[in-house]
């Protein structure tokens, strides 16, 4: 094992400008996984990389480092190539990986998802899923592979064995105001995605009002970062760039938005969000060779989503990961209002009307995001608490005609929606005097890998799950 440089001398040539070479970055990742870094110097390395950044060779081996610290997954070599993932930045109303993950099991692929929770205004893959009874997101990685063997998919929360420095970098992150560096994103991002032992892999990076990157130029960065590093780890990765200025779908809440997944793997669906799903989905089939190209990988998602085997496949990962099978039957072969009954419903369902006519113009993610927040269906802090019945449905579309008093939001909630919050919600319609123009897209644009073969994946020291 190589020596362990000091610390201080490490965060002060950071702090300076200076490039760290790989074995200093390996001694820093191997401090803080072995907890022998103190808090303070921990945090005074994230903020002089967010400060003084990171060069592509840096940041690669900051992932590399990250990911070696922990244990890999291994699976059986038929899977090879056909083993994919898709990553999200970050929105309101983003139930895209509920449908997606089983959409690419009845494709064909094999997909070790390891998803994460809400943490402020966005939401979290496995708070929804938590809102079925008896669904368990824990899940070893010898269970894993037996799901994915009978399933072809599954949807876990990140195992304490699995890059775990991240887990101490992405807390303190979020307390020192570190949270938009880019380096630091792509090796947070990318070390888990490593240590699943990937084919392939899709990110959306979303940008606007509501999304981690401000603006497209932003989000373009992180795109080419994320993709750039994961070629170089051997996973042929693209990414699309998304607009999270409005919510994604109608619903956001936990159990809302799952209703929502559970429409679209029933064939219907809000536009937007069905193609969000088969845009990535696409690119996924594509990149890992089971489509020809993304119009051909489109449609075979869109044929999956169509003749219910999706659905089939999500209520199969439900059964594996402990829902009772009646339970799992029910709700997906239930009516919505049986389903929401099986959720469970809050205690207060209220319409909001419109306070004057108008034609809408937008409704903002974000007031409305933060007002949900409060009423309890996000988390402020690691390990609070949420309450899966509260949430919205958005009852109106872009471009219609309101009069004064029509229902343009319904709001689910156990109490506690004061005039502050009926306030800020009245302030996320955004109405004119007259049409708005046509919408940009949703989709804004793609980063695809570079051609040509790929790296070979890098052996971590450690010891993967067959060597047990």
């Amino acid at each position: 094992m190589a020596a362990q440089v000091s610390l201080p001398t490490l965060i002060r040539k950071k702090r300076d400008g200076e490039r760290l070479e790989d074995e200093e970055i390996q001694s820093f990742v191997r401090s803080v996984t072995e907890g022998t870094a103190q808090e303070g110097q921990i945090g005074a390395m994230l903020m002089a990389i967010r400060l003084q950044g990171m060069t592509a060779g840096e940041t690669l081996a900051l992932t590399r480092a990250m990911a070696g610290a922990g244990r890999a997954l291994a699976w059986p070599p038929a899977w090879q190539g056909r083993l994919v993932d898709k990553h999200s930045t970050g929105g309101v109303g983003d139930k895209v990986s509920l449908v997606l993950a089983p959409a690419l099991a009845a494709c064909g692929c094999k997909v070790p998802m390891i998803s994460g929770r809400g943490l402020g205004h966005t939401g979290g893959t496995l708070d929804k899923l938590e809102a079925i009874p008896g669904f368990r997101v824990s899940q070893s990685p010898e269970e894993m592979r037996i799901i994915l063997e009978r399933v072809g998919c599954c949807i876990v929360g990140q195992s304490e064995e699995l890059a775990p420095a991240d887990r101490v970098l992405y807390a303190l992150r979020d307390v020192t105001a570190t949270v938009d560096s880019v380096p630091l994103i792509t090796a947070s991002i990318l070390s888990k995605k490593a240590a699943e032992q990937l084919s392939a892999l899709v990110l959306d990076v979303k940008f606007g009002g509501a999304a981690l990157c401000p603006t497209q130029d932003s989000a373009r960065e992180l795109a080419h970062s994320l993709v750039s590093v994961g070629q170089q780890l051997g996973v042929r990765s693209a990414a699309v760039l998304s607009r999270m200025e409005q919510p994604l779908g109608r619903s956001v809440g936990n159990a809302l938005e799952l209703l929502e997944a559970l429409e679209m793997l029933g064939g219907g669906a809000p536009p937007d969000l069905r193609d969000l799903v088969i845009a990535l989905g696409g690119l996924l089939l594509w990149l890992s060779g089971l489509a020809g190209g993304e119009a051909e990988g489109r449609a075979r998602l869109g044929a999956v989503l169509g003749d219910g085997s999706a659905l089939s496949r999500f209520q199969a990962m439900l059964e594996a990961q402990g829902v009772p099978p009646p339970t799992a039957h029910r709700l997906c072969t239930g009516t919505p209002p049986q389903r929401h009954l099986l959720l469970g419903r809050a205690r207060s369902c209220e319409e909001l009307p419109a306070l004057r006519e108008g034609w809408v113009q937008r409704v903002e993610a974000l007031p409305l995001a933060r007002v949900l927040h409060e009423l309890g269906a996000g988390r402020a802090r690691a390990g609070d608490p949420v309450n899966p019945r509260v949430g919205a449905e958005v009852l109106v579309a872009v471009g219609q005609h309101l009069r004064a008093g029509e229902p343009w939001l319904r709001v689910h909630h156990d109490g506690g929606l004061g005039p502050g919050g009926l306030r800020a919600l009245q302030g996320a319609l955004v109405l004119g005097p007259a049409p708005p123009p046509a919408p940009p897209p949703l989709l804004a644009e793609t980063v695809l890998p570079l051609p040509g073969p790929l790296p070979r994946p890098e052996t971590p020291d450690n010891r993967s799950i067959d060597d047990q």
